[in-house]
């Protein structure tokens, strides 16, 4: 087969050839931009999920629905070491310059701006664009993060209602939002919320990510849905496999759709890695048999392992693989840190550092109390296969 019109695209937030079996969290979001347009209250959403389900697609395509409504759209994603303000008020100045772009500025995106500058200013961040701006101070300058960005958030809002528009913000990896960040967040968004702003914050992040709003603030549950993003159900894995090949004037055999389907368990990157890899190795020309299928399994497993997967393995301490190879010992997961303290013969207590520095690289979450879990599918397997 010509790999040049190989239609599978795996890769970080690649968005893939057919977006299936997503209808339902597209839909939602759509109704939700209406409603606030129309000035009617509609939660926040903060997508969860492993890695490789799709979350960042998601996120992607959230924007462009926004953007289709004439809302304006601003990206970033969380890290630990960027800290939240900064990250704030960064998507703050960009929305504002895109509301003010090929238009006369307006006294209200006008005073947004010198809200910013206060705010900057307070909280002593660099590289003021805003500089043009005199201070606005009462807004958002006290030194308290839950206020001042609430201040910041209402200012753009507003400002957005005023030129009948929209702000949509769009993070990734909320998981790494310190707690005082993510209640920060959380207030703003209530305030804006009760101020009936057209201004929304979509999130993605881990399958903690919905008790770790909870225990930021206990009222985040009336701010957000938290739809979870898993694995597709065989018949849209089908159709994201056979669609892409269709437009290329190419069948996929039942068989085959099957094996690729029950070997990815649906996940949608590997989906896409094993779609690519059995496109390349086909004899064609218009068929992909299960032939190929078996042939391409090897190499995907491969790429797999040398990419998706070993990026997670390479900067832990011999003490980290020691539990991770302990958790995979027991299977696919979740497990309580008791059993993968008694794997390792020792008690809960001394394993805790390690668990935790696990949890902070996103390696491992935590489900539940006592549990934990990793944060991409079939990690278990790799890591037998990695480090026995």
């Amino acid at each position: 087969m010509d790999p040049v019109r190989n239609p599978y695209s795996p890769g970080a937030g690649t968005p893939p050839p057919a977006l299936v079996g997503r209808d339902r969290q597209l839909e939602a979001f759509d109704v939700a931009v209406q409603r606030l347009s129309l000035g009617r209250s509609a939660k926040s959403q903060l997508l969860t999920g492993l890695r490789g389900v799709g979350k960042t697609v998601l996120l992607r395509e959230f924007g462009r629905i926004a953007q289709n409504h004439d809302w304006v759209w601003e990206q970033t994603e969380a890290t630990p070491s960027t800290p939240f303000v900064e990250v704030a008020a960064n998507l703050v100045r960009k929305a504002l310059l895109r509301l003010s772009a090929g238009r006369r500025i307006g006294a209200l995106i006008s005073r947004a701006f010198g809200v910013l500058r206060s705010f900057r200013i307070r909280w002593a961040l660099p590289g003021d664009v805003a500089i043009e701006w005199e201070p606005v101070p009462g807004s958002a300058d006290s030194g308290d993060l839950e206020s001042d960005l609430a201040g910041l958030f209402i200012e753009l809002g507003t400002a957005a209602a005023a030129e009948q528009r929209g702000v949509l913000l769009t993070i990734d990896e909320v998981q790494y939002l310190a707690e005082a960040d993510l209640a920060a967040l959380i207030v703003a968004l209530h305030r804006v919320g009760q101020e009936q702003l057209p201004l929304m914050v979509a999130g993605a992040g881990l399958p903690s990510l919905p008790g770790l709003a909870g225990e930021a603030k206990s009222y985040a549950e009336r701010l957000f849905d938290f739809p979870e993003i898993g694995s597709l159900e065989p018949p849209d894995a089908a159709l994201a496999l056979r669609q892409p090949a269709e437009r290329e004037g190419v069948a996929w055999q039942q068989e085959a759709l099957d094996r690729v389907i029950d070997l990815s368990e649906g996940y949608p990157y590997f989906l896409q890695e094993f779609g690519k890899q059995t496109w390349d190795v086909a004899e064609g020309p218009d068929e992909i048999t299960v032939a190929d299928v078996d042939a391409a399994v090897p190499i995907a497993i491969a790429e797999l392992d040398t990419g998706f997967f070993r990026a997670r393995l390479d900067r832990v301490s011999e003490s980290e693989r020691a539990y991770l190879r302990a958790m995979a010992s027991l299977g696919a997961g979740p497990y309580t840190s008791g059993r993968v303290a008694a794997a390792l013969g020792k008690v809960t207590t001394q394993l805790g550092p390690v668990r935790e520095s696990l949890i902070k690289r996103g390696i491992c979450y935590s489900p539940r109390w006592g549990q934990i879990a990793f944060t991409v599918p079939m990690f278990d397997r790799y890591v037998r296969r990695a480090l026995g």
